[in-house]
């Protein structure tokens, strides 16, 4: 593949990332039907299909990528690269399962996922990198070894916390020596200053209060669960793991963001 093709592809794949199957469809079939020769003066009429304002502009931004930087490639076969990538994209979004994960009193309905051990799944498949993100972290050994088990094995591990010294409540504590040198020592740890949240009338900031793990844009658990003994043990807790499908990659982006940005600031 020449890196023009492979530019094509690429920018292919980036819109049928975020623009519905239908209209991927829609504007594969415009594009086929184009003069090749015609085609720069026949962007208007390509995006006729996306009555969308949002969506027609990203369609806009891909069109005029790819002519500049494949001006030799026919309408055509730019229609069978966005075909190509909506059909790939919605096989991959309909590949997802979901369970629940569960922490409380079991009343014999039917059999849920615990808490502790969705989350170590996660953990345990990864082969490229983890996200874990808490709000409060203490007493969990079995997530610790986990994390070290992936960081061995080469994963890279991002782990984010509310401050790097506190717990939910009025206890302060130290966040990195809960999940010990070894854990700290292996992973990069990040937080949200102070000085980076919004504030409310009186002064007071927001927090956050998000309680996930990510694993090579694949798994994904989101659960009320912070990492602690007992969001493991004695709470009552709900989650959902979610395997395959776009979700866990938006949520895995979406902190990679928080850090480009700096909003998220490293330990």
């Amino acid at each position: 593949m020449s890196n023009n093709e492979q530019i094509v592809a690429t920018e292919a794949e980036k819109l049928a990332a975020v623009l519905p199957f239908p209209l991927m469809q829609s504007l594969a079939e415009s594009l086929g039907r184009c003069d090749s020769a015609d085609w720069p003066a026949a962007t208007d009429r390509i995006l006729q299909c996306l009555s969308h304002p949002h969506y027609r502009g990203l369609a806009a931004e891909f069109l005029d990528r790819c002519r500049s930087q494949s001006p030799v490639f026919s309408s055509q076969a730019v229609a069978l690269a966005v075909l190509t990538a909506a059909c790939s994209e919605k096989a991959h979004r309909n590949d997802q399962a979901v369970e629940l994960a569960w922490t409380g009193p079991d009343v014999g309905v039917m059999p849920l996922r615990r808490t502790e051990q969705a989350i170590l799944q996660v953990l345990d498949c990864a082969s490229k990198r983890i996200t874990v993100v808490s709000y409060a972290v203490y007493n969990i050994p079995h997530v610790c070894d986990a994390l070290i088990r992936a960081a061995r094995r080469g994963v890279a591990v991002d782990v984010i916390v509310e401050t790097p010294d506190r717990l939910e409540g009025k206890n302060a504590y130290d966040t990195l020596a809960a999940f010990g040198p070894a854990v700290a020592d292996r992973c990069s740890v990040y937080f949200w200053p102070l000085e980076h949240r919004p504030k409310d009338e009186s002064g007071r900031p927001g927090i956050l209060h998000v309680k996930c793990a990510v694993a090579d844009g694949r798994w994904l658990f989101l659960s009320s669960a912070n990492l602690t003994e007992y969001a493991f043990t004695i709470n009552m807790e709900l989650g959902l793991l979610v395997i395959g499908g776009p979700l866990p990659k938006q949520v895995e982006e979406q902190f990679d963001r928080l850090i480009g940005t700096k909003t998220l600031v490293r330990v």
